[in-house]
């Protein structure tokens, strides 16, 4: 029993350090996405022009932080895996992967685009910040379902469905002012969130 208990604990720990990989990897190409500039004598007015670039990234950033840390302390409660949660979790990764993508799209939009290229791209974050809501839902539902690959130490109660819930509420409002209203507002809403996640999680704790 003690070398099977082992076994499922060291399981758990290739899933959570292949994760980090992955959130790593996501986290270090955000910075690709910046532009650096070429035109000799514009290199302040280049910088300058790059600022919705710049909050993006902090966004991203802050984003993929915060989804790491949720991450760090699931799988602080977790024991063992089997197929069904490493498939979650290789959805919930599939979610963190993909973030550079939609920050470079919002970069790019202010660069070159058009007000509608801009509201198109923020709602293209948004959709990846509901995807990654859903991913959490059916982490958390399944855990919820499978109390025996927990700590013994952490309940079922821990893994609570109205956090994915608020994820996926918050970015699909935010997606709707950055097409209704502003690209430029949603965007500052993205890096709220982040920030909001912190200070919940603080107040929580203590």
């Amino acid at each position: 029993m003690t070398d099977q208990t082992t076994r499922r604990r060291a399981e758990s720990s290739r899933v959570e350090a292949f994760s980090d990989g992955v959130f790593s990897i996501a986290i270090t190409l955000l910075v690709l996405e910046l532009a650096v500039p070429t035109v000799a004598g514009q290199f302040g007015t280049d910088l300058l022009d790059e600022g919705v670039s710049y909050l993006a990234y902090l966004a991203a950033f802050a984003t993929i932080g915060v989804l790491w840390m949720g991450h760090h302390t699931v799988f602080t409660r977790i024991a063992a895996v089997d197929s069904g949660l490493l498939w979650r979790n290789l959805v919930l990764l599939l979610t963190v992967s993909v973030v550079p993508f939609p920050t470079a799209v919002i970069g790019s939009a202010y660069r070159v685009g058009t007000p509608a290229d801009q509201a198109a791209a923020v709602v293209a974050y948004a959709a990846v910040g509901m995807a990654s809501g859903v991913a959490w839902t059916l982490l958390f539902s399944y855990l919820r379902r499978r109390p025996d690959l927990l700590d013994p130490a952490s309940g079922t109660r821990w893994f609570r469905l109205s956090e994915p819930l608020i994820t996926l509420i918050g970015y699909g409002a935010a997606g709707l002012v950055g097409w209704v209203i502003s690209p430029t507002l949603a965007l500052a809403i993205f890096l709220m969130f982040p920030i909001l996640y912190v200070f919940r999680v603080r107040s929580e704790g203590g």
